[in-house]
């Protein structure tokens, strides 16, 4: 989850400002622009996010053989820079990437109910306070 939120958070801030070139794709608020992908677009997304935790769990989709190889929660095995070769870094590496994840459930959570609340993105959320009022 925390590796989710954490694009889902970059997203959230992107998308405000890039935008592809069609009305569809350049809604800036993630809660109103979901809606406005197809169906068939979402079931899309849905089967290659299927098709990924099936191919990289050898089709053991339950909790009680997903794990019996001994593989570890979220490590599939690539490291293309090669920081998993000492343990002490990968340690460290591993805890840092669970706290930035926390918080990125955290933010996200935060940017999403910020849309739900005021309609805006998180950005535009933020320019438009007034930090003169008095509260």
């Amino acid at each position: 989850h925390g590796r989710v939120c954490m694009l889902a958070s970059l997203g959230c801030l992107v998308q405000e400002a890039v935008h592809l070139p069609f009305p569809a794709t350049s809604n800036p608020v993630a809660s109103e622009a979901f809606f406005q992908v197809p169906a068939g677009g979402l079931w899309q997304i849905f089967a290659a996010i299927g098709a990924v935790e099936h191919f990289s769990n050898n089709f053991a989709m339950s909790g009680e053989t997903m794990f019996k190889s001994g593989r570890a929660a979220g490590d599939l095995k690539f490291d293309p820079l090669n920081f998993g070769k000492n343990a002490a870094a990968k340690e460290r590496y591993a805890l840092a990437e669970i706290k930035n994840g926390r918080l990125a459930m955290l933010g996200f959570s935060g940017m999403i109910h910020g849309n739900f609340i005021t309609g805006k993105g998180p950005i535009a959320a933020l320019t438009s306070l007034d930090w003169h009022q008095s509260f």
